[in-house]
């Protein structure tokens, strides 16, 4: 009777027990706004924002084009974008390694010079800054593909460059750098896409190692986790930057809405550009204006999901993530 859009879609394709946890969870969140007539942000403690500021994606092969393609967002109203050479993790600016030359990688692999990298973000930053000005905020993901005394160095390079946050400088088992990080240098730092439990948040933030809480709410719960560590969040001084990747449904980025809305510690969200096709599956969806998220004003999520249309479209991509170092090891994550 009171069925969610969230819980008809994702109970036949919830792969694990924490995404099939978060997913109960924000259904449950989506019924009791419906349930008591109001969007599910009023139940969170009501608006303190007018929208959502959020950051775009801009890439190119060269310093040069990536400062084209900032400029090409700028000019939509994005003041927050995150810059990225040759693809995550700079793949893709260098040459072929040997390994690969010599037929040992799968084709669909991904690799990357880690000197090449390391050498290249810098670079990058400088001509987009000298491109765009210093009015633009700059974002960054390391993808912990480096290792983490050579990442503190490259993050202490940029700091000429206002970033406005580097993001996951270490994988989770290696916090511990966090201290070095924090003596060596100013530039905020967003971490935490990778919990998968709220308690991992407990410590790093009790001790100032990061700025930003880069939560993935389908990974670590659902709204009412995500929820918990935002308001710890606030008594440290730290900013939420909710994870919001292409592979996160219309009910997800939503959810994140309503979060966002709520939260007086907001910080940051990850853009959303929906096709027209998922929005005509997911009538209601947020949608995006000169760089801000909004949502309707509809009870619940204000999303609903048309499952005969979804039918329509099965699931067939396949991604491959592996990344390789010169020699052919694979790099993490």
């Amino acid at each position: 009777m009171w069925q969610s859009a969230y819980v008809s879609s994702y109970w036949r394709n919830g792969p694990v027990l924490n995404n099939a946890l978060s997913g109960l969870n924000q259904a449950l969140w989506d019924i009791k706004g419906k349930r008591a007539n109001m969007p599910v942000y009023q139940l969170l403690g009501g608006k303190v924002r007018f929208a959502i500021p959020c950051y775009i994606h801009a890439n190119g092969n060269s310093p040069e084009e990536v400062a084209e393609d900032v400029q090409n967002f700028m000019g939509q109203g994005y003041k927050y974008i995150r810059i990225q050479q040759g693809g995550y993790g700079g793949t893709g600016i260098s040459g072929t390694p040997d390994f690969k030359q010599a037929g040992f990688a799968k084709e669909t692999d991904s690799y990357m010079s880690q000197g090449t990298y390391l050498e290249s973000v810098p670079k990058m930053f400088e001509t987009v800054r000298k491109a765009c000005g210093e009015e633009i905020e700059l974002l960054h993901d390391i993808h912990e593909r480096v290792s983490p005394i050579d990442a503190i160095g490259m993050i202490k390079n940029l700091e000429e460059y206002h970033p406005f946050f580097i993001e996951d400088p270490f994988s989770p088992e290696n916090m511990e750098w966090f201290e070095q990080l924090r003596a060596n240098t100013t530039v905020p730092i967003a971490m935490g896409e990778l919990f998968n439990n709220i308690n991992e948040f407990k410590e790093p933030m009790t001790k100032h190692w990061f700025d930003f809480i880069r939560i993935h709410v389908s990974q670590i719960g659902g709204i009412t986790p995500a929820m918990k560590v935002a308001r710890l969040g606030e008594f440290y001084g730290i900013q939420t930057a909710w994870h919001g990747p292409g592979d996160v449904s219309p009910v997800g980025h939503a959810a994140q809405a309503h979060m966002d809305y709520a939260l007086w510690n907001f910080g940051i969200q990850e853009a959303a550009l929906f096709s027209d096709e998922l929005r005509e599956i997911f009538p209601g969806a947020p949608t995006m204006d000169n760089g801000y998220m909004s949502v309707n004003e509809a009870p619940g999520f204000g999303v609903d999901i048309n499952e005969k249309l979804a039918a329509k479209y099965p699931m067939t991509t396949k991604s491959n993530w592996t990344v390789r170092k010169d020699d052919g090891t694979i790099i993490r994550p």
